[in-house]
């Protein structure tokens, strides 16, 4: 065997979504976000079209994001549908974060390439970041505000109009206990085809 299975099996098998609000105020080191945007470039890309791309919110950036998304949720929610505590979590958890990477799809001009292979792509990318957080005893959390996917959020960072915010990857050190969790047994999910 090429790699210590037993060991990939634990890394998989114990990722967790930790929130922003368990994180400690201890700082992540630039060279650890660089090694989880680098693990991300390895994901599958139908046709190598590597349509990641990666804005890393670090330092007083952090500020200027939290800004952003509080605006564009006052903005974007009628006033009947605002929610102060959906608010107040917009504007805190960027500043709780060490570093939050914005993850987005750069759509292929030719469009040879299905958006939805490409959404995968960048989904099996965001997987590669978890799984080096959870390697390095990170806390990670993928976060998707439907503001994301607005011209909005695509003008804030500099995307064309084909293109699109996937998420918000929230990163720092847990100031929790790690945590536990299950999956449904696989029998519930597999059909094997024999014939």
């Amino acid at each position: 065997m090429q790699y210590n299975l037993s060991e990939i099996n634990d890394l998989i098998r114990n990722r967790r979504s930790i929130v922003p609000e368990h994180f400690s105020s201890r700082a992540i080191h630039k060279e650890q976000i660089e090694t989880l945007l680098q693990n991300a470039q390895w994901a599958p890309t139908h046709g190598k079209t590597q349509p990641w791309r990666f804005h890393v919110f670090m330092d007083a950036s952090r500020e200027r994001l939290s800004q952003f998304l509080g605006k564009t949720y006052l903005e974007q929610t009628p006033s009947e549908n605002q929610n102060e505590m959906k608010l107040a979590k917009l504007l805190r958890r960027p500043l709780l974060a060490s570093a939050v990477i914005a993850v987005s799809m750069k759509r292929q001009e030719e469009e040879r390439i299905p958006e939805i292979e490409e959404v995968e792509a960048v989904a099996c990318a965001i997987q590669n970041i978890h799984l080096t957080c959870t390697a390095y005893g990170l806390g990670g959390f993928w976060s998707t505000p439907k503001l994301i996917y607005s011209p909005a959020m695509n003008a804030f960072l500099g995307l064309g109009e084909k293109d699109k915010c996937l998420g918000l990857f929230y990163v720092g050190y847990p100031n929790v206990e790690w945590p536990s969790s299950h999956r449904i047994p696989l029998e519930y999910h597999t059909v094997w085809m024999h014939e």
